[in-house]
């Protein structure tokens, strides 16, 4: 792979750090807040640059869609500490279908046949972690991380977060995407719009789970304005 520039090099780091924080990519928003740049145009050209020496894929059609390369996390690794997912090499999968969820049925599994509306064709290795299931979002309490009305959020099914990350979350019968936020025995949701408050959980006294990991966002262009 032909050698990165410094700044392309930091760009890159930025991407693999908020890919581990928060189980997804950046947006280029948030990569031109994170490098400090004012220029929009600015990181799209290291994109495009990072793209053509073969450290990143961007993937048409993907709100978030930028996937760091084996050649990528190999330059990483070379530079920097990088996680193990990003270390395996991983071939590229066949195209396969993913379960689209709509409205989640009260207290069914989440993958329950009534909570599968449709099966949508698409590349679950395009997402890391892995893609799962694809769940119709509804509503714009996320509208600031780049999440919208009907979008198809990728999700990768796991029990554990972190702090910071977006998670698909159980709350009794009700099911929500927000960041997660967990401090001893209270939960804090948080949403990405000032319209909304977050929503606090006492795990002693309320049934709450996290049904996954928010790893991508397929843009429908059904919703409002973005």
């Amino acid at each position: 792979m032909p050698a990165l520039s410094p700044k392309q090099l930091e760009c890159l780091r930025f991407i693999l750090r908020i890919c581990e924080e928060r189980g997804l990519p950046p947006t280029r928003g948030e990569i031109a807040e994170g490098l400090k740049l004012k220029n929009r145009q600015g990181i799209d050209q290291h994109l495009r640059a990072l793209q053509t020496k073969g450290a990143i894929e961007l993937l048409p059609g993907l709100a978030r869609g930028i996937r760091i390369s084996e050649s990528g996390a190999n330059e990483l690794s070379a530079n920097t500490a990088v996680s193990a997912n990003f270390r395996r090499a991983s071939p590229p999968a066949s195209l396969d279908t993913l379960p689209l969820l709509g409205r989640i049925a009260a207290g069914s599994p989440i993958l329950a046949v009534e909570n599968i509306e449709d099966h949508v064709r698409v590349d679950a290795a395009l997402f890391s972690p892995r893609a799962d299931f694809l769940l119709r979002v509804r509503g714009d309490s996320m509208k600031d991380a780049n999440i919208f009305d009907r979008d198809l959020l990728a999700v990768h099914r796991t029990s554990q977060a972190r702090n910071g990350q977006i998670v698909i979350a159980r709350i009794g019968d009700e099911a929500t995407v927000k960041y997660y936020e967990r401090n001893g025995r209270r939960v804090r949701l948080k949403p990405a719009n000032p319209d909304y408050s977050a929503i606090e959980i006492d795990l002693q006294e309320q049934d709450f789970s996290i049904e996954g990991l928010a790893v991508g966002v397929i843009r429908t262009g059904l919703g409002g304005n973005r």
